[in-house]
């Protein structure tokens, strides 16, 4: 099995006389971009409009571009809905309700039906699921995914990075597979979550493979209100100003969320309490992928 995104990380030797960093990234098949990681710059009026989408997105999930559009202007941040819908499809978020092509398949990439239609979740396991979001930061902005577990909202794995490839995604899905295996694998239609890459390290396993259709779109609620936790939570109160002191901040926060933090719809246990209940896994900080 391929060693982990941290391991691979910690063996990279940037002053290594006779291979260049690109050669060793390429290696390890590490993405370049996660070791620099650095944050995507773009100019601060720029950066102003996209946090403020990021906010509003995440207090109001269900507008569009024209929605997203009046609000920003009510704002003070004038602009046209076609810089509204240029910037939504840059932080890879979409109105979170039933409509068409919210999330768009990489071509020629194979697409899986939905699976769990009335369908009863009872234990861990039995469901994961996964997602993109965009983190604002200081200076620019990073994106973060995270692997969940339906039945307790226990987070499996993540790691940020300033791209939304598949080897990126890939990673953090290895980590996850690390602690365990679930039989339904969701997700939506995005190219990272469709690319050959992807859904072969799930078929590898023998988990089953559904993906979100036309009309889905609320089924990945519980990922989309573990965003706004940890958004209203932790990144929104500390306005991280580089990537390091990020990805410390979410990962003390995500071991909060899972074993400090009560859930009312967990009858006030943690989530961490729920995933380990059956004893199937032993329980231990998670982290980065």
């Amino acid at each position: 099995m391929m060693q982990s995104l941290t391991a691979r990380r910690a063996m990279i030797e940037p002053e290594y006389p006779e291979l260049s960093l690109r050669r060793q990234c390429s290696l390890l098949s590490l993405p370049r971009a996660s070791w620099y990681y650095a944050p995507v710059s773009v100019d601060k009026q720029t950066l102003e409009l996209m946090n403020a989408i990021d906010r509003q997105y995440t207090k109001t999930p269900f507008y569009g571009i024209r929605k997203m559009t009046e609000a920003m202007n009510e704002q003070g941040l004038h602009v046209n809905h076609k810089r509204i819908g240029r910037l939504m499809h840059q932080m890879g978020i979409h109105a979170v309700y039933p409509g068409p092509k919210t999330s768009i398949p990489g071509e020629n990439h194979m697409i899986y039906p939905y699976l769990l239609k009335d369908v009863s979740i009872t234990a861990p396991n039995q469901v994961w699921s996964t997602d993109i979001t965009y983190i604002p930061m200081t200076r620019g902005f990073m994106y973060c995914m995270a692997v969940i577990d339906w039945y307790s909202r226990y987070v499996l794995a993540w790691d940020i990075s300033n791209t939304q490839d598949a080897c990126f995604c890939v990673n953090v899905l290895d980590k996850a597979l690390m602690l365990n295996n679930p039989m339904i694998f969701n997700n939506d239609q995005g190219s990272q979550f469709t690319s050959e890459q992807f859904t072969q390290r799930l078929l590898d396993a023998h988990i089953l493979i559904s993906m979100d259709g036309r009309g889905r779109a609320l089924d990945n609620i519980f990922i989309e209100r573990l965003w706004r936790s940890l958004k209203y939570e932790d990144i929104y109160l500390h306005d991280y100003s580089d990537p390091r002191a990020l990805h410390d901040g979410i990962e003390k926060y995500f071991n909060f969320y899972n074993y400090e933090r009560y859930h009312q719809s967990l009858d006030y246990r943690t989530p961490a309490d729920v995933y380990f209940s059956n004893g199937t896994v032993v329980p231990g900080k998670i982290l980065e992928a």
